[in-house]
């Protein structure tokens, strides 16, 4: 069975620093694609998505020319500044460089904002409109108090596919659902929404984990979205945190079960991001 991990990122710290990695965490290292590699091909996993980690503009370029040299990498999440006045022609040009092809989506790092409606900001929705009308994916790393300005922000574009990372970032460490899962319902509500099976292990206690402590939020995303817009994502590295990549794919196929397997770990993202 095909399987694609739609979500990991690899870092080199001798070419810029990750500064959102805690000076004592073991995250604070260099992941390379071939370290993915070596894991994901144990592991059985076919391709992959690369998501951006920092809002610098060199880093894009660098994971499309990184895409176009590795055959497991399918496709690139990247970021620009969604607030530019010429962010169509940035657009445009990024997916003219060497890799451009494998651009699929862009992301920015909303859950740092200190603005929790920063999403529907109209510099904001027109960058997003732009992204809309190149045809690519924007995916959500936000916190759950976010929640709300994404529904906002995609119904106020209703072409545009929204993907939510990491199921929104739940406190499934605390085992509370609300009022996360009556924001994600209202999200999965509009047509043009997606999310990803992904982040969970570190948003639970990392060292003492079950999978029972993820079902609850893995199936409230199963029964609001459906698995046609369910995707599987590791996280990789991050995930490393708190599991191997192989106990996070385990985990992943046990909470979706094996009727819905073949749509969350491939055809899902094989769809959305246009593999």
């Amino acid at each position: 069975m095909t399987v694609v991990d739609a979500h990991h990122h690899v870092w080199d710290l001798a070419v810029r620093d990750q500064d959102w990695i805690a000076a004592d965490s073991p995250l604070r290292r260099t992941f390379t694609v071939e370290d993915l590699a070596t894991e994901a091909r144990a592991a059985g996993v076919d391709r992959t998505v690369l998501v951006q980690t920092v809002t610098v503009p060199e880093e894009t370029p660098e994971f499309l020319a990184l895409a176009a040299g590795h055959d497991l990498i399918a496709g690139v999440v990247g970021w620009t500044d969604l607030t530019r006045p010429d962010i169509a022609d940035e657009l445009a040009r990024l997916r003219e460089l060497p890799g451009g092809s494998f651009l699929k989506g862009i992301r920015h790092q909303v859950q740092g904002e200190p603005d929790p409606r920063w999403l529907v900001r109209p510099d904001v929705l027109r960058g997003l409109a732009a992204v809309a009308e190149a045809g690519l994916v924007y995916d959500l790393v936000v916190l759950p108090s976010q929640l709300p300005a994404c529904v906002e922000a995609a119904e106020s574009l209703p072409h545009l596919t929204f993907v939510l990372d990491h199921l929104g970032k739940p406190p499934i460490a605390s085992g509370a659902l609300e009022p996360w899962a009556s924001d994600l319902r209202a999200l999965a509500a509009l047509p043009d929404t997606v999310c990803k099976l992904s982040g969970m292990v570190t948003e639970a206690d990392p060292a003492h984990w079950t999978v029972d402590d993820l079902r609850p939020y893995a199936d409230t995303v199963l029964d609001a979205f459906g698995p046609d817009r369910v995707m599987y994502g590791s996280d990789w590295p991050v995930c490393t945190a708190a599991a191997t990549y192989d106990d996070v794919l385990v985990t992943a196929r046990e909470l979706i079960g094996q009727g819905d397997a073949d749509q969350v770990l491939a055809a899902t993202a094989t769809r959305v991001y246009g593999l």
